[in-house]
């Protein structure tokens, strides 16, 4: 009995493997899943669907996740540190910019996407009131600010702002025909180093928060983080949660 024990418990003596027949292949590995906060494997919201030919509207994000979006719009004032703030808080925002502001400073703003996981999104060539204009003149300020992005940055946006978050029905139709999936209001905002909130006093899970390149830059960014902190929220990609 104790010879039968030996000889099951002996380990098996290695494959000779056969002159003839090449190693096999090595197995694929399956990458672990993403650990941490974010991401967390699953979209929480899609862009509304397109109708009769117009994009949907969001305001804010409907989610279960202590998540917050910030966007930052137009880009008139180039703040030298607007660049390194993004990238050390990991605020993933989307740069609603103007034809007019990015001319002439690709560079700057390339940079920040490049550099940060910022989204790029369109936000007309010079920034009018939409509401109430013809489809035509609506479609070409749409239009040639993605044309232009595209040429000037790299990537055509397909997220879009209207001016002062005006807008009506040729608007939506206009995005549409300009590749646009989305129009993206917002529901709190940063001025002069301060958070102004559309309903109650704090930051709520899935608020799109919109901010503007401004004098103010870095203290409108600082404010918005702190906030943020301050009600338990992450900022993460807005565009994500358009997927």
């Amino acid at each position: 009995m104790a010879g039968l024990l030996a000889a099951c418990s002996a380990p098996a003596p290695a494959p000779v493997a056969s002159p003839s027949q090449p190693n096999p292949a090595p197995r694929a590995v399956t990458p672990a899943p993403p650990s941490g906060p974010y991401p967390f494997g699953t979209v929480q919201a899609k862009a509304p669907t397109v109708t009769d030919g117009k994009v949907g509207v969001v305001r804010r994000i409907s989610t279960t996740k202590p998540y917050v979006f910030i966007t930052m719009d137009d880009g008139a004032v180039k703040d030298p540190s607007a660049q390194g703030l993004i990238q050390q808080s990991g605020g993933h925002p989307v740069l609603f910019l103007n034809q007019i502001y990015v001319k002439g400073h690709e560079a700057y703003f390339k940079s920040i996407l490049d550099s940060t996981g910022a989204v790029l999104g369109d936000h007309t060539v010079d920034h009018p009131n939409l509401k109430g204009k013809p489809l035509a003149y609506q479609q070409k300020e749409i239009c040639d600010d993605a044309d232009d992005l595209q040429r000037g940055l790299g990537v055509r946006p397909t997220l879009f702002r209207p001016p002062f978050g005006n807008y009506d029905q040729n608007t939506l139709h206009a995005a549409q025909l300009c590749g646009m999936r989305v129009a993206v209001l917002w529901s709190a905002a940063v001025n002069d180093g301060h958070v102004q909130f559309q309903v109650g006093t704090k930051l709520r899970p899935g608020d799109i928060v919109l901010m503007h390149f401004r004098k103010t830059f870095k203290e409108d960014y600082e404010a918005f983080l702190a906030q943020a902190r301050k009600d338990g929220l992450t900022p993460v990609p807005l565009a994500d949660f358009l997927g």
